[in-house]
């Protein structure tokens, strides 16, 4: 709570005014979030939220009188532009609690009534203003035990729940990294991993939210179960612990029973190829490396037609598969929606479905707008049309997600009766529901937006009724509607006109049916307005009988856009159906790099490949900029894309399913963690050689170039050898370390490739070809003189290179690792020191065994030592 409102709420509420005392009532149960406190056409904020708020939404402080006997700041936004307001707010990672008043401020004594309508954190958002269209947004809770590890997540606005349970910290920060949630529940007992501490939308729970017991009840009683053994969970309580506060939290900002949150999945990470942190940020699969989502695979692969397929496709990407079965069903679709050229057809039938997930996920908080139903009406209608097109598949998975698509045709017809075209954003000034759709509503309208016409209708008929031609029908507010004669003609007026009102010169009547339309009149909009929110109301109710269906034929849509838009990549992009194999092997012929070649001007040089378990490391040398990296990222991200199911850019392939990929690329220090750029290095390289397998594809460039050469010389070579000899990873090692070429002579299953470049008159040409031997030199200096190093400095530099390496000599200690150029050994401050004579006189004698004469002999024996070694 803030200091200004916590002494506030400390001290009596008899000092402050009613509402200001309502008002800290309600603050005091929201004490870390800013609250919206509505007061008439105004969310107001108060004290420190007033001043926090005005300054993230360059919004003007001001004062409301005083309270307590002191000023009060507040700031405030319009309520009908509270959403953009909001959205800011949650974009910063700020919780936003809506209060809204209802009571009735004609009745009510004091101040009008006021509750906590709903909570808005970065977590929980499902309003369609609020969240990136083609970006999951997740809430996460984690429950830790000693290297254990529970998590749970929910996407709110797509009804996606899952769990799974880790058994290290590293694998709990590798997941938190894939799926990049919004938001992080954790025990406030047990706190965080350090790596895990400077993220956005931390929010700590109590431990209670927590309690494996009441965790399992809640979860029951979502899914209306007795027991959790049909989700398969029941081994996993860390992950049952994490998903009942998560179910739990998300529950009492929605204030709802969450209707669509209706299905719990297990996660197993041996069903998917693993990545870290380090691996995802180089391959640049969503964001490149400077958190733009420009030139990455996504950007690439990404021609879906619906947001909720966009939404499918990262997360595929995040989790690649290592089930063969399933990849190859997809596969199958993607040849079949290839096939008469099928998927460009499904393509625009798929246009008008949009987001159903998350349209779905509204209905069933009965949040959906008035376009939400439009859309949803336009993606019903849409329905059978797809059903047409996919009928007579034989393609597995295709005839799967035709079984799941349902068309929904009541539901249809339902919703093209009952919303107009184009309606408008809210229903809160009604013209939503069409005309015919109901008798009540259209007569009220009627009575509204025709009265005049009415009136004059009326005034003709008692005209004819009465003979009296000067007869008026009128209105006033006070008196309302009435018949109007001069008092001479008041006499012979009909037996049903009651005098109303009299005049100086004219009576005023008013009859029954006049009566009745002023009863309906008066009230008309207001009434019209309130059946119309009812009949709004009542669609959500029978959209939400047969939620269950609509999501599923919701998910079926999505993965079926996704692979229409594999389909047409293939075809647009030139790419090949990979072969899936369980053997550990990469042979790939005229690989590209997906995304290189698409920002590319000039043709992209493609390379192939070929590492099995007889050859599977590749030391790879050629001049910077050759293209060293950008081989080593194809590879890589060839292997990630067969394991999607997609086909892969290249002539043709043969991938063995592969359990992880790790990578060492580039360099950047961890200024928060107080890691330099070499201790980065050397975290993501142990990571590498404790966790690889003969199964995994390791991509390392540059080790040990962040420290002194023989230091840097002595890493690489020895990492090389861990990886080729123990590890027997499939490994692409780039390197400028000539020593390591030749290692092939030493450890079968390594060979020699290099990037080819070509010198021409002290410049260079890169060919970006790769050819099988060691490259014969760095060409160093003529990068440097590309980049535009000032040429007396490039010839000074030559001059130094000339000199070092003529002084070439044989390093002592070292002579197991051949050396390209001479200097002074350096110490290393690590290792233990060399035993001098005097320590290995001391080893060997027994003291109890020596004379005094002996004892003291042997004093004078090692001080000569010592003094000869120092002399």
């Amino acid at each position: 709570m803030s200091s200004s409102t916590a002494s506030a709420s400390e001290s009596s509420l008899d000092k402050h005014t009613p509402m200001m005392q309502q008002y800290f009532r309600i603050k005091a149960e929201h004490p870390h979030q800013m609250l919206f406190y509505r007061m008439g056409d105004f969310y107001e904020l108060f004290f420190d939220d007033a001043k926090r708020a005005a300054q993230l939404l360059d919004i003007s402080l001001t004062a409301r009188g005083k309270s307590g006997g002191q000023p009060i700041p507040m700031a405030g936004v319009p309520y009908h532009a509270a959403e953009g307001y909001i959205a800011r707010l949650v974009r910063q990672g700020e919780s936003v609690v809506i209060c809204e008043q209802v009571g009735d401020p004609a009745t009510s004594k004091g101040p009008v009534e006021r509750q906590v309508a709903r909570i808005v954190t970065p977590g929980t958002l499902t309003d369609e203003a609020f969240l990136e269209a083609r970006t999951d947004n997740l809430l996460v809770a984690l429950c830790r035990h000693q290297h254990q590890a529970g998590l749970a997540q929910l996407d709110l606005s797509s009804g996606r729940f899952s769990l799974l349970q880790l058994d290290s910290e590293a694998d709990l920060i590798a997941e938190v990294e894939r799926l990049q949630p919004a938001e992080i529940l954790y025990n406030d007992s047990h706190g965080l991993p350090p790596a895990l501490q400077q993220r956005k939308g931390l929010h700590a729970q109590p431990p209670w939210y927590f309690e494996p017991d009441t965790a399992e009840r809640l979860l029951c009683q979502q899914f209306s179960v007795s027991n959790l053994e049909g989700f398969g969970c029941t081994h996993l309580p860390l992950a049952i612990a994490a998903a009942g506060c998560l179910l739990q939290y998300a529950r009492d900002t929605q204030r709802s029973s969450l209707p669509h949150i209706r299905r719990l999945q297990v996660e197993d990470r041996s069903e998917a190829l693993l990545m870290d942190a380090a691996t995802r940020r180089n391959l640049e699969l969503d964001l490149n490396l400077n958190g733009g989502r420009d030139n990455t695979l996504a950007s690439v692969l990404d021609r879906t037609q619906t947001a909720m397929g966009s939404r499918l496709l990262k997360r595929w990407l995040h989790r690649p598969l290592r089930d063969l079965n399933r990849l190859q069903l997809r596969q199958d679709a993607i040849r079949w929606l290839l096939e008469d050229y099928r998927h460009e057809t499904l393509a625009e039938t798929l246009r008008p479905v949009g987001d159903c997930e998350r349209i779905l996920s509204r209905v069933a908080l009965r949040s959906a707008r008035p376009r939400d139903l439009e859309r949803l009406r336009d993606a019903l209608q849409a329905l059978p049309g797809i059903q047409s097109l996919l009928a007579g598949t034989d393609a597995e998975r295709i005839l799967m997600l035709a079984s799941e698509i349902n068309t929904f045709p009541e539901l249809a017809e339902l919703l093209q009766r009952a919303i107009i075209d184009s309606p408008p954003v809210v229903i809160r000034d009604g013209g939503v529901i069409a005309e015919g759709y109901d008798t009540e509503l259209d007569e009220l309208r009627g009575i509204s937006e025709n009265a005049g016409e009415y009136l004059l209708q009326l005034e003709q008929r008692e005209r004819e009724r009465s003979g009296i031609a000067t007869l008026k029908v009128g209105y006033n507010r006070v008196h309302g509607y009435y018949i109007e004669l001069s008092r001479s003609q008041a006499e012979t007026v009909p037996a049903d006109y009651i005098r109303r009102q009299t005049l100086k010169n004219a009576e005023r009547f008013i009859t029954p049916e006049l009566k009745t339309f002023e009863d309906k009149a008066l009230s008309a909009r207001g009434r019209a307005l309130a059946r119309e929110k009812l009949l709004y109301d009542e669609l959500l109710e029978k959209l939400a009988e047969q939620l269950a269906d609509l999501q599923v034929s919701a998910a079926s849509l999505a993965e079926l856009d996704l692979l229409c838009c594999l389909a047409e990549r293939a075809e647009t992009l030139q790419y090949c159906r990979p072969l899936l194999v369980q053997d550990a092997l990469l042979e790939i012929r005229g690989g590209r790099h997906p995304v290189v070649e698409q920002v590319n001007d000039t043709p992209f040089v493609s390379n192939d490949l070929h590492l099995d378990a007889s050859q599977h490391m590749l030391i790879i040398t050629g001049p910077n900029m050759g293209g060293k990296s950008t081989y080593m990222r194809q590879v890589a991200l060839i292997t990630l894309m067969a394991q999607i199911g997609s086909y892969v850019p290249a002539d043709t392939a043969r991938i063995g399913l592969t359990d992880r990929i790790f990578t060492r690329m580039g360099s950047s220090d961890d200024l928060a963690g107080g890691r330099s750029t070499f201790m980065v290095e050397m975290h993501e390289t142990a990571n590498i050689l404790h966790n690889a397998t003969p199964r995994s594809l390791v991509l390392m460039d540059e080790v040990g170039r962040g420290t002194s050469t023989f230091d840097g010389l002595s890493l690489a070579w020895s990492c090389a050898e861990q990886l080729a000899s123990e590890i027997r990873a499939m490994v692409l090692f780039a390197t400028h370390y000539f020593e390591l070429t030749t290692l092939p002579e030493r450890i079968p299953g390594i060979r020699n490739v290099h990037l080819t470049a070509i010198e021409h008159q002290d410049s260079i040409v890169f060919m970006h070809e790769v050819r099988d031997g060691a490259a014969s030199q760095s060409y160093g200096l003529q990068v440097a003189q590309l980049a535009g190093v000032p040429p007396k400095v490039i010839e000074r530099a030559r001059e130094k290179l000339i000199q070092l390496e003529q002084d070439t000599r044989p390093v002592p200690g070292q002579h197991e690792i051949p050396r390209e150029t001479g200097g002074p050994v350096q110490p290393d401050m690590f290792a233990s020191p060399q035993p001098g004579p005097a320590e290995i006189r001391l080893k060997a004698l027994c003291p109890d065994e020596l004379t005094p004469r002996q004892a003291l002999d042997l004093v004078y024996e090692l001080k000569a030592l010592l003094e000869s070694r120092t002399g």
